[in-house]
């Protein structure tokens, strides 16, 4: 199969990209860096250097490589995670899911492209009340912090933009939470560090609890939705969601770190806003029972523990 990539160096995209090639298909990947273009083409992708919300740009690569399928892996989350501006923070992204998403889809559909597949979100934006376990079919908190609702509706957008297109197959995998080579809770990674230094608090309670994905696991779920041919929305998480307190106290014992502060969230509220005490506090764990039981996908790492674990190892080893 032919697949166009968007963020093929992404948190998602760097492992995606190798995954499909190792799979047997052929792959061309947008990307506005020459150095990482080089860098795709060392490994046997076709690059394509331009941006994503360049309409002529992309149109005129999609309809050259006329391929089978698109996968839009495109954000813009490099940089320190500012809760206290969320909206800010997440601006070119929530671009990327609707300019961009609209962009694709119309190329997608003048060049004769069958599937699409889109990076949704799994992490937050579920109902906080109702079932302690998320699955696809509960809708997303209609009560978030006015900071977070651009986002959310982002979300909606690419969601009803990809699953209501009648001439495509459409399909939303919702991470997790990412984890790994490439993402925010790297062992180098900005949220990594800021445990380490004991810049990441437990707020309130600390019974928020979130649901994660390692990178690596989102790239084989996402080969696994392509080549089963799947439609529809999916979870894409690992088998245990954890309460913040919990996760932040575990994330610092593994990496030999002091344990994290806790803050009341009166007090952390004019520090991180009010959507990083909602982060903190109130999300519920999400359920990957429909991607295991529809594309038979199962996590390599069932925990943030596992996948933390063997990074650490690897790290080791990489080191000795």
């Amino acid at each position: 199969m032919k697949v166009f990539v968007t963020g093929a160096t992404g948190a998602i995209g760097a492992p995606l990209i190798p995954t499909l090639l190792e799979h047997g298909h052929e792959v061309v990947a947008l990307t506005r860096s020459p150095t990482k273009a080089s860098a795709l083409q060392s490994i046997g992708a076709e690059a394509v250097i331009g941006d994503a919300l360049d309409r002529g740009a992309v149109v005129g690569a999609i309809g050259r490589a006329r391929p089978d399928a698109i996968v839009h892996q495109a954000t813009a989350l490099s940089g320190k995670f500012d809760l206290k501006h969320f909206d800010r923070f997440f601006a070119e992204t929530n671009r990327l899911r609707t300019l961009g998403t609209d962009i694709l889809l119309d190329a997608g559909r003048g060049s004769g492209v069958r599937r699409f597949l889109a990076q949704g979100y799994a992490g937050w934006p579920y109902r906080s009340d109702g079932p302690e376990v998320k699955s696809e079919d509960e809708p997303f908190e209609p009560a978030l912090p006015d900071e977070m609702r651009p986002t959310v509706e982002a979300m909606r957008h690419l969601e009803g933009a990809v699953l209501g297109a009648s001439d495509l197959e459409g399909v939303v995998l919702r991470y997790g939470a990412l984890y790994g080579p490439g993402s925010g809770l790297a062992l180098d990674g900005d949220m990594t560090g800021m445990v380490r230094r004991r810049l990441m608090p437990i707020v309130g309670d600390g019974a928020g609890v979130w649901s994660f994905c390692h990178v690596e696991d989102g790239a084989a779920a996402t080969v696994t939705a392509l080549e089963r041919e799947a439609t529809g929305v999916y979870n894409v998480v690992d088998d245990r969601p954890t309460p913040v307190g919990e996760f932040l106290t575990g994330l610092a014992r593994t990496l030999g770190a002091k344990p994290p502060r806790h803050v009341p969230a009166w007090l952390a509220k004019p520090l991180i806003g009010e959507a990083g005490v909602w982060l903190m506090t109130k999300p519920r764990g999400v359920s990957n029972a429909k991607a295991k039981t529809e594309l038979d996908w199962t996590p390599r790492y069932p925990s943030w523990r596992h996948g933390f674990r063997a990074e650490m190892a690897m790290h080791g080893a990489r080191s000795a």
